[in-house]
């Protein structure tokens, strides 16, 4: 929360020596009476303190400052650097002490309100966090969004509104300051004030296109949409040449109906440098979902794959092969599923759907390559072992289809159909290698099972 100022000040004779220090002792100056041995203890025990905090011994470094006190107590620097070394200690109630003591002496100074203000941080006392940093404000600038966060802190939301408003006037906008706000605004539940802030941005700064995003947003969470279009719209008139401003178009023009604009502002998303990947991805998933229930759209659903083909997300294929799976293309569907295993290997249920549509298209040998791999990865899921041993069967490999199927077993937990279907492809297995006894056997198991279904 703190802004600190500090341009270490702490050089020889600007703050260890400063003037008024200088005038009161003369370091140099050759005792000859008692004031003179006065200095001299005065002078020990100042650069005892100096060396005892250059090796991080604050408490020795704080009791050499206390017994420079005692000797003369009227430069304030002596209660600064005394509180500094109680606040390193964590002793904060004697730090404070201190520090007040140096405000007191000079009340105009910066540094010695700062570091009080830091040590009110430490303690959390917030309300005279607060009483310090207003005074800090009259020197800097910068307090003022400490004093904003302090508002908050203390649920003072009109006093830091105010004050932010005041700061977007005098330094126009900023991230933080709009995170604070957005603070606010989602603490109290006051849409209508973000709102009314957004618009006035706009009316303000027609030209600033994160203001229009940030409205058409607003307005869309609230459910405000027709106010969220006819925003996104303006920007457009505005703006002819933005790209971001599509990314909320084409769903208006999707709920419209009207599907020839929405084409072109999905067009426009999955073609922009400025667009991320995840973005354009939820913008084509949307897409797929709409083709889905409107097939004659699926030409263009193809062109606008091959708008994203370098970058398409997981979640991209995987929608793209569901959607082809519903429409029973499972070799295009079974070419997504592939891609998305590509980027993400070890994900069992891709690997599974890959699997069994390797199955259904009787890409056997390829099926029985691949279970053994992933039976490596996660050998304790049945599924695998079935898979396996159907691939087998169909390549007329019964006896690696038996090893699998038998061992798989162990692995089926409540789950009839499964075990039904385990014994259907031993009963194969077995027929294969003919040994007709066994699979007569796993036969009447399977049908057992079956029948109690």
């Amino acid at each position: 929360m703190k802004t600190k100022l500090y341009i270490l000040l702490l050089i020889f004779g600007i703050l260890i020596f400063p003037k008024h220090l200088h005038a009161q002792v003369d370091f140099n100056k050759r005792p000859d009476d008692d004031l003179g041995n006065v200095e001299d203890q005065f002078q020990e025990y100042f650069f005892e303190a100096l060396k005892q905090k250059g090796i991080e011994n604050y408490q020795k470094s704080a009791d050499a400052f206390l017994k420079c006190i005692e000797i003369n107590d009227s430069d304030p620097v002596l209660y600064f650097e005394l509180g500094k070394n109680y606040k390193a200690l964590k002793n904060y109630g004697a730090a404070e002490d201190a520090l007040k003591k140096a405000v007191s002496k000079s009340p105009e100074n910066e540094w010695f309100l700062d570091e009080l203000y830091d040590v009110y941080i430490q303690q959390g006392e917030m309300n005279k966090a607060l009483k310090t940093v207003k005074q800090l404000v009259k020197f800097h600038p910068d307090y003022k969004q400490d004093l904003a966060s302090l508002y908050i802190e203390l649920k003072k939301y009109k006093d830091a509104l105010k004050l932010l408003d005041e700061m977007d006037e005098q330094l126009g906008y900023s991230q933080d300051r709009d995170y604070m706000r957005n603070q606010i605004y989602n603490i109290t539940g006051n849409d209508d004030d973000r709102i009314e802030n957004l618009e006035e941005r706009v009316k303000n700064n027609p030209e600033d296109e994160s203001s229009y995003l940030r409205l058409i947003y607003r307005y869309s969470e609230t459910g405000a949409t027709k106010k969220a279009f006819d925003t996104a719209k303006r920007l457009q008139r505005i703006n002819p040449e933005s790209q971001l401003v599509h990314l909320a178009l084409y769903k208006f023009y999707l709920d419209e109906g009207d599907t020839t604009n929405a084409i072109n502002s999905v067009k426009v998303v999955l073609t922009s440098s400025l667009i991320k990947p995840d973005a354009k991805a939820k913008v084509l998933n949307d897409f797929v979902k709409f083709v889905a229930k409107n097939p004659e759209y699926e030409s263009t659903l193809v062109e606008l794959t091959s708008l994203v083909s370098e970058d398409k997300s997981v979640k991209t294929l995987l929608e793209l092969g569901a959607y082809y799976l519903k429409s029973d293309d499972k070799e295009k569907a079974l070419n997504y599923y592939e891609e998305a295993l590509k980027q993400e290997p070890n994900e069992f249920k891709i690997i599974r759907d890959v699997l069994l549509l390797q199955i259904d298209l009787n890409k056997d040998a390829q099926a029985a390559k691949q279970s053994m791999e992933a039976l490596e990865v996660f050998p304790a899921q049945a599924i695998l072992y079935l898979i396996n041993g159907v691939a087998n069967n169909k390549i007329k490999q019964p006896e690696k289809a038996i090893e699998s199927l038998e061992m798989g077993l162990d692995y089926v937990v409540d789950n009839p159909k499964m075990e039904a279907d385990f014994y259907k492809q031993l009963s194969e297995a077995y027929k294969q290698v003919n040994n007709i006894s066994q699979s007569e056997t796993f036969a009447k198991k399977a049908a057992a099972l079956l029948k109690d279904q």
